[in-house]
């Protein structure tokens, strides 16, 4: 008898789960493995938010269900920063929801409002939940080519005709992971209005989107006007505020998606602990101070890592978001042998790009989620390979 579902048994391993097989293994071998594969921030949380949080967490009356769609003070906190941050306007009560984490939301979102074979047009290379999230919910995931050459941006002419009559939703994430391009108001813009002539949901996954540098400012979709009219766009603390285990996040936008969302969610949970739901409307309404801090220590880890690929010969543009670097792979490896090569041979953990899709191989991604002495350990190891002459 078997007892997981066909759904389950269907799914691919989930690659960081292997890599982080293969880390326990070399480690027990007394190998000093380097991991940046993982998009995990190595930062602490800001002291007044866990302050917030030990506070809260005293509160009796904390200790029991949040509402369902989250606690009023979080929802208002959301509002006041896209109103602070973006110029938006949104109702607390209708065009927000408290989620779990973004990375939860996006999952139920597909569960909300498609039905099965309903396709959805995903980034590739993009983040590999989304595609996961789509198979369990019965939908046909459609790859959204983002190539190098436009910026990583949607070619949408090249979108067949018989695909765009059987998608329901569109979703994009700038600025992306894994490829940390960045984009101007002018793509959303595109994007609504693409979203708007096929009638299709558009889902924005904004999880970096105060992880930026060099004066840039990532833009929201709902920036473009009537974007609301079908569009949501998810937020998470995990990045900004170096939150990753708080799990807390929201999705903002078409009242209509979030009704759907909100009725999903509330059949299969209860929300996220009240405690941490105002500590993160603490971080929201904050100065973003900390935020800023945070940014330049990941930007000088950036400009590091960036200028020692470049003179090794690894092709590499300078990004202006996120926590990550995407860098071709030296010529003669695949993405998968590459990072193959650089565990086993330097004792550094990379993700290759086609974990995130077919348009990712012959790249590959690394996270700048380790100290400055680390990083200079993982470049001085790269340095020690002659990558033309290590077997492949």
């Amino acid at each position: 008898m078997m007892f997981a579902s066909e759904k389950v048994n269907s799914l691919p391993p989930y690659l960081f789960s292997q890599f982080q097989r293969k880390k326990e293994e070399l480690e027990a071998k007394g190998i000093d493995v380097i991991d940046l594969g993982i998009g995990a921030p190595d930062l602490p949380t800001p002291d007044f938010v866990i302050d917030r949080l030990i506070q809260e967490a005293k509160v009796t009356e904390n200790h029991r269900y949040s509402p369902y769609s989250g606690c009023q003070e979080f929802r208002e906190a959301v509002a006041y920063f896209y109103k602070h941050h973006y110029g938006v306007t949104l109702d607390p009560n209708e065009e927000i929801l408290t989620l779990i984490g973004s990375k939860e939301g996006i999952a139920h979102l597909m569960q909300a409002v498609l039905d099965p074979g309903d396709h959805v047009l995903l980034p590739d290379p993009g983040y590999p939940v989304y595609s996961t999230a789509v198979h369990l919910a019965g939908g046909e995931s459609v790859s959204l080519p983002l190539e190098p050459d436009n910026g990583y941006v949607p070619r949408y002419e090249d979108v067949p005709v018989e695909v765009l009559r059987q998608a329901k939703l569109m979703l994009l994430n700038y600025p992306s992971n894994p490829t940390a391009a960045t984009v101007e108001i002018n793509t959303f813009m595109e994007a609504v209005s693409f979203a708007k002539e096929n009638n299709l949901i558009l889902a924005h996954d904004a999880a970096y989107d105060l992880v930026t540098f060099d004066g840039y400012k990532s833009p929201s979709v709902l920036q473009v006007p009537q974007a609301k009219e079908r569009a949501v766009e998810f937020g998470s603390l995990s990045k900004s505020f170096n939150m990753t285990g708080w799990r807390i996040g929201y999705v903002v936008g078409n009242k209509e998606v979030i009704a759907a969302l909100s009725t999903l969610k509330s059949n299969l949970d209860s929300s996220q602990f009240l405690a941490i739901q105002k500590a993160a409307a603490t971080a929201l309404t904050s100065d973003l101070f900390a935020v800023e801090g945070h940014n330049r220590i990941f930007e000088k880890r950036r400009d590091k890592l960036v200028s020692a690929l470049t003179d090794m010969g690894i092709s590499v543009d300078l990004p202006k978001g996120t926590i990550f670097v995407w860098a071709k792979v030296p010529e003669g490896f695949t993405s998968l042998s590459f990072a193959d090569t650089l565990l086993e041979k330097a004792g550094v953990i990379v993700t290759p790009g086609s974990a995130f899709g077919e348009v990712g191989e012959g790249y590959f991604r690394m996270a700048l989620s380790v100290t400055t002495e680390r990083l200079d350990e993982v470049i001085h190891r790269l340095q020690q390979l002659n990558f033309k002459e290590v077997p492949k």
